[in-house]
């Protein structure tokens, strides 16, 4: 599911949080629950806008591998059952 926020946004958020505002302002401010928030908190505590848009490009990357490695594993399968048949 697609956030509306970025995760330079959700950073910024939790700066705040650090900096002594209180996380019920922050959630009202923006429209979020307490439990989004903490939610965020778990995945992207303690992070810099550098090393989530490193997470974001890692995971993307870690996407397009498992895609390749299902093809490759459809193809061996079709190549299998290929090879079983009696000509």
């Amino acid at each position: 599911m697609k956030s509306r926020f970025s995760e330079e946004q959700i950073i910024g958020f939790l700066k705040q949080q650090e900096s002594g505002v209180k996380t019920a302002d922050i959630c009202r401010e923006h429209n979020i629950s307490a439990k989004t928030f903490y939610g965020w908190k778990s995945k992207y505590g303690g992070m810099s806008v550098s090393e989530a848009q490193r997470l974001r490009q890692l995971e993307a990357e870690n996407a397009k591998l498992k895609r390749i490695v299902a093809e490759q594993a459809m193809d061996n399968i079709a190549l299998k059952d290929l090879l079983s048949k009696n000509w």
